[in-house]
């Protein structure tokens, strides 16, 4: 079995601010907390690999998409690196896995008691919804993956995300790293327990993997974003087949959802260009 790996960087352990996950200003936190998200990604492999998970993908989906400390990582996995990705944080997911893994995912922008919550960009995007399901990070990527047949096994993070991930996948195991206060403070496992956890569990949803099923979306899939600014929906819909539904909302539909995915990236790519 093969395994991917979306991994992002606000839902690791201890992380409350974002100067701890700002690569594009450093702190001096920054290089600490990547180093936990290193190891948080390493011990899920490390439990995977004990269930005989054979080659892994690992795809750095936070910010930038550049932060993982290499070194820390086995020498023989593979890492997508870098942004600007077609499919972003779920970009190579097309490749033949048995199950895929979240690890260090957030909530949703709107999520009450979610650290650092957003969804994907949080000066763009204030709201996404597909076919009338209210969707964070998880949920939008859960679709690509089961589209190309690949279920979700495992997702760590906050008790909000986590909690939330298994409302709509209640077959994905999960592991609360930490219990977030408001948006920008938490109490949280220490780095080193939540590496134990998260391996423990990496190890279990390996060996459930034949129970997990598919996360999809029905055709015709129909996406609402509501931007954050009447100027964003404005030049958004700008794109062929994007629809106007209010001041700051805009609706695309289409049969694919790879095609509706990338719409979706198309509307906070385009949506930064608006100021």
């Amino acid at each position: 079995m093969n395994l991917y790996i979306s991994s992002d960087m606000e839902g690791v352990a201890g992380v409350c601010a974002w100067q701890q996950v700002d690569a594009r200003t450093p702190h001096a936190e920054y290089e600490t907390y990547r180093r936990y998200y290193a190891q948080e990604v390493a011990s899920a492999i490390e439990g995977a690999r004990a269930r005989g998970v054979a080659g892994v993908l690992v795809n750095d989906s936070h910010g930038p998409m550049r932060n993982l400390l290499l070194d820390n990582l086995p020498s023989d996995v593979r890492v997508i690196f870098g942004n600007r990705k077609p499919f972003s944080m779920v970009q190579g997911a097309d490749g033949g896995f048995g199950g895929a893994f979240f690890i260090g995912y957030h909530g949703a922008a709107g999520d009450a008691d979610a650290v650092l919550c957003h969804t994907y960009t949080p000066s763009i995007i204030y709201d996404v919804r597909i076919n009338g399901i209210r969707c964070g990070e998880a949920t939008l990527n859960a679709g690509l993956l089961g589209y190309y047949g690949v279920p979700l096994l495992l997702a760590t993070g906050d008790r909000t995300t986590v909690e939330g991930i298994a409302e709509q996948m209640p077959w994905v195991r999960g592991v609360i790293v930490k219990e977030s206060i408001g948006s920008f403070a938490a109490d949280s496992m220490m780095p080193a327990a939540a590496q134990r956890a998260i391996r423990r569990e990496a190890e279990a949803a390996i060996s459930g993997a034949s129970a997990a099923k598919l996360f999809c979306f029905e055709p015709p899939i129909t996406l609402d974003v509501q931007l954050v600014t009447a100027a964003q929906a404005h030049l958004v819909a700008t794109i062929p087949s994007f629809e106007r539904t209010g001041s700051r909302s805009v609706r695309f539909v289409h049969d694919s959802y790879p095609v509706v995915f990338k719409a979706f990236v198309a509307t906070w790519r385009l949506g930064a260009m608006s100021s």
